[in-house]
């Protein structure tokens, strides 16, 4: 099955992320070509079917698919491509000419290549390589199908019963119809216009980055002058910046100050915010800087939700992201892509960062209200070995007009990319924060 994945995850990791998607129930049926192509493509012997060549068929509502095949060493797969949609509203689309694969509705089977044995089917829900289910045989009368959005498991095994052979030709709803709504249709169909202030936002923190400076330890106070954080003296004119720190706080000043007028004072942020350490780590606390980022940030956050939402938020119980969403993810070693499990939230650490993506994902379509601060941390860093939380920044889940999902990441007083987020911290785990929404950011 290892081999399998890889097989799907090198045909679809470069197809393009993009398109105006249909609720689920709305994607055209395609179970007639499927029935169609059956007995030549679907359950014919592998020597014959690998012979023929790609050929485009209409379906009812006539939409072309692209019937191709590509082949592993083991396996060989049997797309079914959608064309993709483009356009500039839902109610406007029209046909592009591409057949990336994984345009919504595209449909894969995975074949044997020794005795022509179905091992998968792959359907994409959303134009998003990132997003689909899979539906694997379990026994003579049983399947299971999963749900993956972005490497993560956020379903696994849910029975369906039928044959696996059956499902080659069922009807896509037919299909969800047998999880006893055990499927989450929420993450397939997310509200995009929830996602209006999330685009505002990001569009006024890109535009006010631009003027900005790294500069070491540095913030700007609550009368508004560039001073550093450790010993709040002014910064020199010609070189005033603001660090990863001071930046979180910038941002966070520019939505709370046009609701209170003030920014806010920087010595309350660095104090101690909920229980963490042990009498161990307390020696290391000064000379180490251990909990500075973790406190910074639940510090801001308790501030913006005690403001915007209520004083009862301002808790770290209530701004703390704990979720547990998935506990298998798809992780790419060495361009091997094999299962792993997840531990989900840890007390002091926050998250693995490999399953970041996908809680991003799953927080975007469950919380659409939020974004959040995020504070970085490391086992292995100094003599003692010590968890210690030394960068700050801000993450923006949201989707754009088109429904593409899109992570906007600010960090040291600039704009950078999730990508790049990641491959900074390839091992690190991920302690986050929520923060409300604002339609207005002055800082």
């Amino acid at each position: 099955m290892k081999r399998v994945l890889l097989i799907f995850l090198i045909f679809t990791l470069f197809s393009p992320v993009f398109g105006f998607d249909l609720p689920i129930s709305k994607i055209s049926d395609d179970s007639l070509l499927r029935l169609r192509l059956l007995n030549i493509w679907l359950t014919e012997v592998p020597a014959r079917v690998l012979i023929l060549p790609q050929r485009t068929e209409i379906l009812e509502s006539g939409e072309r698919v692209e019937v191709s095949i590509s082949e592993g060493r083991e396996v060989f797969n049997i797309h079914l491509s959608r064309e993709l949609m483009r356009g500039t509203s839902i109610t406007n689309r029209r046909a592009s000419g591409s057949f990336p694969g994984t345009a919504q509705g595209s449909w894969i089977l995975t074949r044997r290549k020794d005795n022509g044995e179905g091992l998968q089917i792959r359907i994409f829900l959303r134009s998003d390589q990132n997003t689909f289910i899979q539906l694997r045989p379990f026994d003579n009368d049983k399947s299971y199908l999963d749900v993956i959005l972005y490497g993560g498991y956020i379903a696994q095994s849910i029975p369906v019963a039928v044959p696996f052979e059956r499902l080659y030709t069922m009807q896509l709803n037919d299909i969800l119809k047998l999880t006893q709504n055990k499927f989450p249709v929420r993450y397939f169909e997310p509200d995009i216009p929830s996602y209006r202030e999330h685009r505002s936002l990001v569009a006024a923190i890109r535009a006010k980055t631009a003027p900005l400076r790294f500069n070491d330890d540095g913030a700007i106070d609550e009368n508004g002058n560039y001073v550093f954080i450790k010993t709040l003296k002014a910064q020199g004119a010609a070189s005033a910046g603001l660090n990863c720190s001071g930046y979180a706080k910038w941002l966070i000043d520019g939505i709370l100050r046009p609701v209170t007028g003030n920014r806010l004072s920087i010595e309350p942020l660095k104090a101690p915010f909920g229980k963490r350490g042990s009498s161990f780590t307390e020696f290391w606390e000064e000379s180490r800087d251990v909990f500075f980022g973790l406190d910074w940030i639940r510090n801001l956050a308790s501030a913006a939700n005690g403001t915007l939402r209520s004083p009862l938020y301002s808790t770290l119980e209530e701004f703390e992201v704990r979720n547990d969403n998935f506990a298998l993810i798809l992780l790419n070693q060495n361009r091997n892509f094999v299962t792993n499990s997840y531990t989900g939230f840890m007390h002091e650490a926050g998250y693995g960062i490999e399953g970041l993506h996908p809680l991003l994902y799953t927080l975007a379509i469950d919380e659409p209200f939020n974004f959040y601060l995020a504070a970085v941390s490391n086992e292995l860093r100094g003599t003692p070995p010590l968890r210690q939380y030394y960068h700050i920044a801000a993450l923006i889940p949201y989707f754009d007009e088109s429904g593409n999902f899109n992570i906007a990441v600010f960090e040291s007083a600039a704009e950078t990319s999730f990508s790049d987020f990641r491959r900074r911290y390839p091992s690190h785990h991920i302690n986050l924060v929520k923060i409300p929404i604002t339609p207005t950011f002055d800082p």
